[in-house]
């Protein structure tokens, strides 16, 4: 079943293409990591899935619901807001930044969503919160505020958000590019577990051993274009593409 489906997304900001005719499609739990040099297109494109981006052409799917088809920026599918964001509630993002909220405890950040987005009662977001908390490995944080945690830590806790809103799709841009990298190996432990557990997973990473090891597909993106997609296997040992080739030379 197709979770995520684009067809030929293009998209610019000025005279600057970020976006060449984009096609992908992930299966319901299936891990697809996006890798690729910066200024790829890469984050641009996770962000078009849940509409934080505007595309100027192309289409996207969520869920096998067509949300946008779009030309010269006009979206041509009849949808009314409040059912294109009943789909997307069902994507969750997680950050290259945590975006946690300073002033309120980490169960509040994880809470809050699901009280005013998702009309869920506070007892039942707070049970869920725990729940996501504890899967994180952070049951004993919940009162603290974030900046007394590790960074490590606080993007623990924002996908501990993510996931209080119960999505059918989680999105990753870089989760790991902002911390030291002693605490990378936490955040890629609790993906893993994700991964593991049969989540619908789309990551934009620099990890290559988490691409290799987790991914059921790894996809190059150059330039705004995908020019390749793999099995990790195939990628990292025999990739099609001389670009792909050069860009892991560079990197492993």
């Amino acid at each position: 079943m197709s979770m995520i489906k684009t067809e030929n997304l293009t998209k610019s900001f000025g005279n600057l293409v970020v976006l060449q005719n984009v096609s992908l499609e992930v299966q319901q739990k299936e891990v697809i990591c996006i890798i690729g040099p910066s200024g790829a297109g890469k984050s641009t494109y996770l962000r078009s899935l849940n509409h934080l981006e505007r595309i100027d052409s192309g289409k996207i799917y969520i869920d096998n619901t067509l949300l946008f088809d779009c030309e010269n920026g006009v979206n041509r599918v009849k949808i009314s807001v409040h059912e294109r964001h009943a789909v997307l509630l069902e994507v969750g993002m997680v950050f290259q930044r945590f975006n946690l909220f300073p002033h309120r405890s980490v169960i509040e950040n994880v809470t809050l969503a699901p009280v005013h987005v998702r009309k869920v009662s506070a007892a039942n977001a707070r049970k869920k919160a725990l729940d996501m908390l504890d899967r994180v490995g952070l049951a004993d944080k919940i009162d603290v505020y974030p900046n007394q945690l590790s960074g490590g830590q606080q993007q623990r806790v924002a996908i501990a958000r993510a996931l209080a809103m119960e999505p059918k799709i989680m999105l990753f841009d870089e989760p790991t590019s902002a911390l030291d990298p002693e605490l990378v190996g936490e955040v890629l432990t609790v993906m893993k577990g994700l991964a593991q557990a049969g989540m619908t997973m789309l990551v934009v990473t620099h990890e290559m051993g988490f691409a290799r090891e987790v991914a059921d597909k790894v996809v190059f993106m150059f330039e705004g274009a995908i020019l390749e997609v793999n099995p990790p296997e195939t990628m990292f040992t025999s990739p099609a593409n001389d670009r792909t080739r050069q860009f892991l030379q560079s990197v492993l």
